[in-house]
């Protein structure tokens, strides 16, 4: 609900010019209505002077006797008979003097309430420079200790439907971030997934052409070599014996050679056998 102009000045007025109950004008002027029976005992506001809403066009007194009327009612404010300048769209926004001091406080409230807003947004809704944006961020600001966080609505730096759509539109694009990072992983985790198929479809393929290659027959053994086949490195142990062998047969092959060339030799005539000659000399 919209406030009138200087609400505790406001409710001073109506606290002394009219009789409308505390929680009528509470609720009017955006105060709480221990605070406006207060104001009515001399406790708070002491000394202030009081601000007419009526002649500042900001309520009929028609609405205040109705409301004086109705206890239950509650007073709203008229609809301005002067048009609302035009706001500009575009271009840096125009601070008054009297609140360029208040940036700090607007600047601090929204970094801590709304961490998504990117320092040009801060910017174009205050109307201050990135400079002294990371000057408040960094606690580097030269009236650091003094800043203290404050609603830039309430100060009056910007409309509760700027920073809307500012929230808005900074959540917007937080969003779509979000969705582009996650897309490549997808993708990946995609393309890891379709590869374990292709491998199991390889293997499937390989595998008929295994399997003719076990049915073909087993050759059959060959056949083992005579034992006269000459030994393999493999055997030392029956070198030995076979080499004996040989010399026993180069042996009897040399005693058989001697024999037939004794028998080759041409006997002279006349001449006996030795063993006739023997056996001759007995008798």
């Amino acid at each position: 609900m919209a406030l009138p102009l200087m609400p505790k000045a406001t409710a001073v007025w109506l606290v002394e010019k009219t009789a409308l109950s505390f929680e009528q004008i509470a609720e009017f002027c955006g105060l709480h209505s221990l605070e406006v029976q207060a104001i009515a005992d001399g406790e708070v506001a002491t000394g202030m002077v009081g601000l007419d809403p009526v002649a500042n066009g900001q309520i009929t007194q028609a609405e205040i006797d109705r409301c004086v009327a109705d206890p239950n009612a509650r007073l709203k404010l008229s609809e301005p008979s002067i048009p609302m300048p035009h706001l500009r769209a575009k271009g840096p926004r125009y601070t008054p003097i009297a609140k360029r001091s208040d940036r700090p406080d607007a600047i601090a409230w929204l970094l801590k309430h709304h961490p998504e807003l990117s320092d040009g947004q801060i910017a174009k809704l205050i109307g201050t420079t990135k400079t002294t944006i990371t000057a408040v961020r960094d606690r580097t600001h030269w009236n650091s200790p003094n800043i203290r966080p404050r609603h830039p609505v309430e100060l009056g730096m910007c409309t509760l439907e700027e920073l809307d759509n500012a929230v808005k539109r900074a959540l917007r694009r937080a969003k779509s971030a979000a969705a582009k990072s996650a897309r490549p992983k997808a993708a990946e985790a995609g393309e890891a997934t379709g590869a374990e198929p292709a491998g199991s479809e390889a293997t499937g393929a390989e595998s008929p052409a295994t399997e003719p290659a076990t049915a073909e027959p087993t050759p059959e053994p060959p056949t083992p070599e005579p034992a006269s086949a000459e030994p393999t490195d493999t055997e030392p142990t029956s070198t030995e014996p076979a080499a004996a062998d040989t010399t026993g047969a180069e042996a009897t092959g040399s005693e058989a050679a001697t024999a037939e060339e004794e028998s080759a030799e041409p006997k002279a005539p006349g001449t006996a056998p030795a063993e006739t000659i023997v056996a001759g000399a007995q008798h």
